[in-house]
């Protein structure tokens, strides 16, 4: 049997778009002599829909986009597409992620999703009920076994010792399943594509089956999806793998027995900087803008994301404003202009001398002599931010916000001053991976000014500034918010790794007190296994500090 699996960038919420790109991948892969078509989960409304799903007119919408839909695919095909379903009245939730398959016009199986996970930026059990049982979808001969996301996901769990009460695989092979296909939407991190083949590899292993996965591609808000399809074969061995953050038709021939195992195609750089492409340009395409903007500093941050959003969108739709204080270096602004000048963006130098000088003097009654220090620091941001959002409105061209995970997980960065934006484009990465990604950038030929990279990073906000005055040494630092914010470590336990204790307890109280400005920050599209946007959810009024542990 031939199978065609489809990875496939669906806009949330846009059904009239999501029907017309299924029905024209389902024609393409019966036109290629696929038997089975395989689309992503929820492909049919695009996850995730969040509160949406709260709407009976959007489960409504999406139910008769799937009828639309069956009637108009090829009779001969099997399709399966991802969908919400509706329950009927006296279940605990009212609708479920289902994989639906349509052939000859009509649904003719379901299967709901059973392992519904709650975490990091993920809370399904919020909204759908959860599978009471599984079965077995049986096409030509050939029983097939639908194991959405997650449910494939147990292998994690049971490797980690903290299985969930069911496992959704073994029930399937117990059953009788030839093969285990597996609709996803996972969001993309660094090191993904490999943790997914070796899931699917040990399904192989203890069940000696083939498992077809297939991934959501694009960006929806601040997830971002890679697509990556990846199929292993009844010995758990990698045989066929799609390309990342493209969408593309993957065919395989269950008869074939001449593919041999291949390696994971992963480069965690290139594909970091891929994958903050696609979240950049599906964001701000899906959102309606046409243009970004964005303040050009001289420092490696803004250089990085003016280097994404050209790659994103071209240089025709990226401006760069450079905004040079008393305290800014020639060299910054050198370094700036010289980058525009690479990226053959419009690069405008707009001084804010002036602005500050009024600010100073039309504040000196209220806040008395004026001291080099926080608040004029922070005077120099807004009166930036101000530029860059005045721009925003007179152009409609969304502004991009350039901080890093470190400065935003210690609040060194100003409200309504640098955080001000629609986007944070590289907020989820720590100082440490923009330094990195910005010398793989230039990696064959500069790009990005190497005095921009070598320099010592500083916000140029008083005489002589650098980070390291107020902050450690960026390795030290995000070697503690590493531990922190992804691997949940408290105090005690960083310090047990040989972290200096009275550092480790500053950075832990820096952060929680900056809490509040990380909520009140843009989206920031997550590339890092736990989600320093919405997934990360801490209280700001609290008794608990994790420093006290």
């Amino acid at each position: 049997m031939k199978f065609a699996l489809v990875q496939f960038n669906p806009k949330v919420g846009d059904f009239s778009h999501n029907v017309a790109s299924i029905l024209d991948y389902a024609q393409k892969a019966s036109a290629a002599g696929a038997d089975v078509v395989v689309f992503p989960e929820m492909s049919v409304c695009g996850y995730s829909p969040l509160d949406l799903l709260s709407y009976p007119a959007f489960v409504t919408a999406n139910t008769e986009a799937l009828g639309a839909l069956a009637k108009q695919l090829p009779p001969d095909l099997l399709t399966l597409v991802g969908a919400v379903r509706p329950l009927r009245r006296g279940s605990e939730k009212t609708i479920e992620n289902s994989v639906v398959a349509l052939a000859g016009g009509r649904i003719i199986f379901e299967q709901a999703k059973t392992l519904l996970p709650t975490y990091d930026v993920f809370d399904e059990r919020r909204y759908f009920q959860s599978a009471k049982s599984r079965r077995l979808l049986k096409w030509k001969g050939m029983r097939l076994g639908v194991a959405i996301c997650e449910d494939l996901w147990w292998e994690v769990s049971r490797d980690q010792g903290n299985p969930y009460g069911i496992d959704p695989v073994a029930e399937l092979a117990d059953l009788g399943a030839d093969i285990i296909l597996s609709p996803s939407a996972s969001p993309f991190y660094p090191g993904k594509r490999a943790l997914r083949a070796e899931i699917m590899e040990s399904v192989g292993r203890r069940f000696g089956l083939p498992v077809l996965y297939v991934n959501q591609v694009g960006g929806n808000d601040a997830l971002v999806f890679d697509g990556g399809a990846l199929i292993t074969d009844a010995h758990g061995r990698l045989v066929v793998q799609g390309r990342s953050f493209l969408e593309e038709i993957v065919l395989w021939d269950s008869e074939d027995e001449t593919l041999a195992k291949i390696p994971v195609d992963e480069d965690s750089q290139r594909d970091l900087f891929n994958g903050l492409i696609l979240g950049l340009r599906d964001y701000v395409e899906k959102s309606g803008f046409t243009q970004v903007h964005l303040g050009l500093s001289g420092g490696v941050d803004s250089a990085l994301v003016a280097v994404i959003a050209v790659a994103a969108l071209g240089a025709k739709r990226v401006r760069a404003l450079g905004m040079p204080s008393r305290y800014s270096s020639q060299g910054s602004i050198d370094d700036a202009r010289n980058l525009a000048e690479v990226l053959q963006i419009p690069f405008d130098l707009v001084p804010i001398e002036g602005p500050f000088q009024a600010f100073l003097e039309a504040l000196g009654p209220v806040l008395g002599e004026a001291k080099e220090g926080t608040t004029e620091e922070n005077i120099q941001a807004r009166v930036r931010g101000v530029y860059l959002m005045a721009l925003s409105n007179q152009t409609g061209s969304m502004l991009l916000t350039t901080g890093n995970k470190s400065e935003l997980a210690t609040g060194y960065c100003t409200l309504y001053g640098d955080m001000a934006g629609g986007l944070g484009v590289i907020g989820d990465l720590f100082k440490t991976e923009v330094y990195a990604l910005a010398e793989w950038v230039n990696r064959e030929k500069e790009v990005i000014p190497w005095n921009t990279i070598l320099k010592a990073p500083s916000a140029e906000l008083r005489p002589d500034q650098t980070d390291q005055d107020s902050l450690p040494p960026y390795p030290e630092l995000d070697r503690i918010l590493r531990s922190y914010l992804i691997e949940h470590r408290d105090a005690n336990e960083i310090i047990a790794q040989g972290e200096n204790p009275q550092t480790v307890r500053r950075i832990l109280k820096l952060t929680a007190s900056a809490e509040y400005k990380r909520w009140q920050a843009p989206p920031v599209l997550k590339v890092s296994a736990l989600s320093f946007g919405f997934g990360r959810r801490h209280p700001l009024a609290r008794a608990f500090f994790e420093v006290e542990s």
